[in-house]
């Protein structure tokens, strides 16, 4: 996938070209993404998914609607903190924790990487069997935690996936 610093260079040209040209560009940056989506998940699937994210937002124009007027920070992290990552989302904009946050709105605590895919991309977003099963916990406003599973099932849908 492509680095920070390559998705930022692209930014500055997403208004000169049409929505379509953006997306198949984000696409093919999400290749590695798609790999993990379609096996198994790995330590590296929180940061796949985020900076797919963060390049659809940055190319895509109607990927970007989905921030239209939202505020939120999240912290998710494994109950071992071995994988911790932080997203705030303001002003349209996307900014990247790789170390996580402290000020969150929510944290989402997984027991695993596959239990964090598996409840993201769960068929029915059943959020409550993910809880009762104990492999992933919430904390703070549970509203955001779907307004994100929304956005990575649209990210998934964009690159090709559904």
């Amino acid at each position: 996938m492509s680095s920070w610093p390559r998705v930022a260079a692209w930014s500055p040209f997403r208004h000169v070209w049409p929505d379509r040209i953006g997306q198949w560009i984000a696409q093919r940056g999400c290749k590695p993404l798609s790999k993990e989506l379609c096996g198994a998940a790995t330590d590296a699937f929180l940061d796949l998914l985020l900076l797919g994210m963060d390049l659809f937002f940055r190319l895509s124009k109607s990927f970007r609607r989905n921030l239209d007027g939202f505020r939120g920070r999240y912290l998710f992290r494994t109950a071992d903190d071995q994988v911790r990552s932080g997203v705030a989302f303001h002003d349209q904009r996307m900014e990247l924790h790789p170390e996580g946050i402290s000020d969150w709105d929510v944290r989402v605590s997984f027991k695993n990487v596959p239990a964090l895919k598996s409840f993201l991309f769960s068929q029915d977003q059943d959020i409550l069997n993910s809880l009762l099963r104990n492999e992933v916990e919430i904390d703070g406003n549970l509203s955001y935690v779907y307004k994100f599973a929304f956005m990575a099932r649209d990210l998934k849908r964009r690159v090709g996936l559904q």
